[in-house]
């Protein structure tokens, strides 16, 4: 009887907390929600209503119209430099991404499979870069890029990106829960090292690729400040920085401006609809013993 009474009394607080929890949630969601709903409504109304009314979630559907779409998907001079700009930046998002990836799983992979002295400094050192502010290294990284002529290129937005402490330090941390006998036991079956990693660790860290897939493309994505100042001509810019030469003291194309940057999230949204279900088995992982 005791007992009962006890989660009799627990009940209304656990209600109470669950309630609680649950309207704090819909606030933050309705919170990163709102500017999501309001940029898409604003894309199927003219530039003219954006500019009287602004970012709003009034559904008045006589200002709505697919002529911002019609006309980014028209045959027309800022259509061809919208798509143009949209290609630049999914060859940057696929070769960076991929890129890093791999670059940070074996330079993980290296810092938590062997035992080697000065292993535990190494890995201080990748954390220490962490601390120091990216606007700090950019004009040193700009030097070395000019040096290495590879101003204006692709690869010059992208290669100072593939060594990234913080993917490195997500791949270590993954590697550390794998059990190291997984390596003797292939060195036993005659495997070498570099199918041990690629063939048989790199598959049991899918998680982790997946988590730092979708972090490191959107941060590759809407990457401004560095691309801005690598890249010249308007042939080479990436959407990011094309979208923003709309915005000139002599006139705004919201009408591109908007439904350009709408049809922007289509990449990265594609991207965490395929890699979600690794998330979550990355996050369930050992959870059920036994």
């Amino acid at each position: 009887m005791k007992k009962n009474q006890k989660k009799m009394a627990h009940t209304p607080i656990r209600i109470i907390k669950t309630v609680l929890a649950t309207g704090l949630f819909a606030i933050m969601c309705s919170a990163i929600a709102f500017p999501l709903l309001a940029g898409l409504l604003a894309s199927f109304r003219p530039g003219t209503e954006l500019i009287r009314r602004g970012l709003s979630i009034n559904l008045d559907f006589s200002t709505l119209t697919l002529s911002n779409y019609k006309y980014l998907f028209g045959k027309n001079a800022d259509s061809a430099k919208y798509f143009m700009w949209y290609k630049n930046s999914i060859i940057i998002l696929i070769l960076s991404v991929t890129i890093t990836l791999f670059v940070c799983y074996f330079v993980a992979y290296g810092l938590t499979m062997y035992e080697y002295r000065f292993k535990n400094l190494l890995f201080t050192l990748v954390l220490a870069t962490m601390m120091v502010p990216f606007e700090i290294l950019m004009l040193p990284l700009y030097k070395e890029i000019i040096k290495l002529h590879l101003v204006d290129t692709y690869f010059g937005v992208i290669v100072i990106g593939i060594c990234n402490a913080s993917t490195i330090f997500f791949f270590r941390q993954f590697l550390s829960g794998i059990p190291k006998d997984l390596l003797s036991a292939a060195r036993i079956d005659g495997a070498n090292e570099y199918r041990i990693a690629a063939s048989i660790i790199l598959p049991l860290a899918k998680p982790a690729f997946a988590s730092m897939g979708i972090l490191s493309a959107m941060g590759c994505w809407n990457a401004i400040l560095w691309p801005l100042l690598v890249l010249k001509g308007a042939e080479k810019f990436t959407l990011p920085i094309g979208l923003n030469t709309l915005l000139t003291p002599y006139g705004n194309n919201y009408d591109v401006l908007i439904a350009g940057s709408m049809f922007g999230i289509l990449p990265i949204f594609v991207i965490f609809l395929f890699f979600q279900k690794y998330i979550i088995e990355g996050m369930t992982a050992g959870a059920v013993k036994g």
